[in-house]
């Protein structure tokens, strides 16, 4: 019997930068992930990127993920927001001396360095190509029965398996999800123009289009693209040659970045929304996507999974502290009251901003940049609206102000 302070049901990308965390501070835990990792580290850029919010890189870079990274991120300087090719929009542009908004990373980096921290660390073990044969979540703590017969126990299981999480469906935690009518196209394109470290997001009736920054290549420039289109549309898209596919983006990019060409396969997913009821329930603690998944369009669903991480390995390293069981129910309450609200708020402006975006017609256009116009004129709104974007705002864990637990 292996017993450790958490075990760890997913060794994706949330579940690894939480491993990092308790480990920073101390204390011991198990990853386990029938997928076995390395199989993906060497494999060629398939064209998914995310953005890293500054407080999740704050995190990143107090916890050592940081140090692993193959080559540093590309900063996100300001986010340029429009309501279609129509004049006028909004500009989020912090002063010189602020930190970016974010860093624009290639996926398979992401993994990479979560892999070498949690390899590095002192307090993980890491269980990849096995998977849970039984579970049981006792009184006194709980036991996991792998598949090959071997036993690991604890006072708490988190749950990081993500969207079709076994641990929240066992638990019988109820959902609130939807789906929309959408799909997401994404992939990496190099351009003629430099993106001088600004994101675009363009905004169609039909969704949005997304337009990151990323560091430059020994060919050219290179942006991420996150294009939201209507389910219907996303097949012929994806079908067309990487020629015709990039002249249809330049076309909805209004060609300011000049002549584009793809240079990493295109790859599309459905759009949903997903929400738990609550994120606990008798020694078990949900994080990431097994709680929560939101509409990409203000690149913020990873790093809601970083926020819980954050969280959570705060509540328990003081539970820990205080001689406190971890699996206790008042350290699962305190963890469920500090998330649940933040994941709501950001949860329902995705969706709210989604469905204003959507309205179709000239009207609706010109009352959406009216807004626009009225934000950027209003300095704290607009300041209130970047700590969002940042990832700075409410009751921030220690490891997202950058401070060790």
């Amino acid at each position: 019997m292996e017993r450790y302070d958490v075990i760890i049901m997913g060794g994706g990308l949330v579940g690894l930068a939480f491993a990092a965390a308790l480990d920073s501070a101390g204390l011991r835990s198990v990853v386990v992930d029938p997928a076995n990792p390395e199989d993906r580290l060497n494999a060629a850029f398939d064209g998914r990127t995310s953005a890293v919010s500054s407080s999740s890189k704050r995190m990143f870079d107090t916890v050592g993920i940081s140090d692993h990274f193959p080559e540093p991120g590309s900063p996100i300087r300001i986010i340029q927001v429009a309501d279609g090719l129509e004049p006028g929009g909004l500009a989020f542009d912090p002063q010189d001396d602020d930190e970016p908004l974010g860093w624009m990373h290639e996926n398979r980096h992401i993994r990479s360095a979560l892999l070498s921290r949690a390899r590095a660390g002192n307090n993980i073990t890491l269980k990849f190509g096995h998977k849970a044969a039984q579970i049981d979540r006792g009184e006194h703590g709980v036991t996991v029965t792998l598949d090959d017969g071997s036993h690991v126990t604890a006072p708490l299981l988190v749950g990081a398996e993500g969207r079709n999480s076994p641990l929240r469906e066992a638990a019988g935690i109820r959902m609130t999800r939807w789906k929309y009518d959408h799909a997401a196209i994404v992939s990496t394109l190099r351009h003629e123009k430099p993106h001088d470290q600004v994101a675009y997001e363009i905004f169609y009736p039909a969704g949005p289009f997304a337009l990151l920054p990323m560091n430059d290549d020994e060919d050219g420039h290179r942006s991420a693209i996150v294009w939201s289109v209507k389910k219907k549309d996303a097949p012929g898209l994806l079908s067309l040659s990487d020629e015709d596919f990039a002249a249809e983006a330049e076309a909805a990019m209004g060609g300011f970045l000049g002549r584009i060409e793809m240079i990493a396969p295109r790859s599309s997913y459905p759009l949903g929304f997903h929400h738990a009821a609550r994120m606990t329930d008798h020694r078990l603690a949900l994080i990431g996507d097994a709680a929560h998944a939101i509409h990409p369009i203000a690149g913020q669903g990873v790093n809601l999974g970083y926020r819980d991480a954050a969280a959570l390995a705060q509540v328990l390293v003081e539970g820990a502290r205080l001689g406190l069981d971890l699996g206790d129910a008042q350290l699962m309450e305190r963890y469920q009251r500090w998330r649940s609200l933040d994941v709501l708020m950001v949860a329902m402006a995705t969706d709210g901003l989604t469905r204003i975006y959507g309205i179709p017609g000239k009207t609706a256009s010109r009352v959406r940049r009216f807004g626009m116009g009225l934000v950027g004129r209003i300095g704290p709104l607009k300041q209130k609206l970047m700590d969002e974007a940042r990832g700075t705002s409410g009751d921030l864990p220690l490891l997202l102000r950058g401070l060790p637990i």
